[in-house]
């Protein structure tokens, strides 16, 4: 039985980034892949918790319940967050673009959006307070100011650090997705 999968003959075949023909328009989807900045601490997190819920089930016998519970909420709450970071983002339908942060989600009607334009301003590295100059997109909304407006993607993010053709199509698609919903 031939394994192809595994054989070196064959040559590498990168996955199409863009939608499937027969994908739903109407489900909340990322138009482009996490990147391995993110990956990375998430798969970190994850790790560090593994070790906290094992430590949990040996001090669940040995110590009190009650310690053991704390350690174990602790170990939950590594999980939630490493699987809440892996879920931040941009993410667009039919009927938005919706920006997913650490606490929380905020969607923006098609209908609310004035522009999406990619621009060259000084942008936070890696979330951190450090700024650097680099590209963002920016959305803009009909019913605030323009000095309002906050970067959907940078340049210098957990995604796109380090790939900036990544960082210029997932912009794009995302500025695609705003043309094509908006007129409709």
């Amino acid at each position: 039985m031939p394994l192809p999968f595994l054989t070196a003959d064959r040559t590498f075949e990168t996955a199409s980034e863009s939608a499937l023909p027969y994908d739903d328009p109407d489900r909340w989807r990322r138009p482009y892949r996490p990147g391995p900045w993110r990956v990375g601490v998430a798969a970190l997190c994850l790790l560090l918790a593994s070790f906290v819920l094992f430590a949990a089930v040996l001090i669940a016998p040995a110590g009190s319940l009650s310690s053991a519970g704390a350690v174990l909420a602790g170990g939950l709450a590594l999980v939630a967050g490493a699987l809440r970071l892996l879920r931040m983002g941009v993410w667009v339908s039919r009927r938005g673009v919706r920006r997913v942060g650490p606490v929380l989600t905020r969607t923006v009607p098609w209908a609310r959006v004035a522009s999406l334009r990619t621009v060259q301003q000084p942008v936070r590295w890696l979330g951190l307070p450090r700024t650097v100059q680099g590209q963002a997109l920016v959305l803009l909304r009909e019913d605030r100011r323009a000095e309002e407006a906050a970067p959907l993607l940078t340049t210098h993010g957990l995604d796109f650090l380090g790939r900036p053709a990544a960082f210029d199509r997932a912009a794009d698609t995302v500025e695609a997705w705003a043309a094509e919903n908006r007129r409709g």
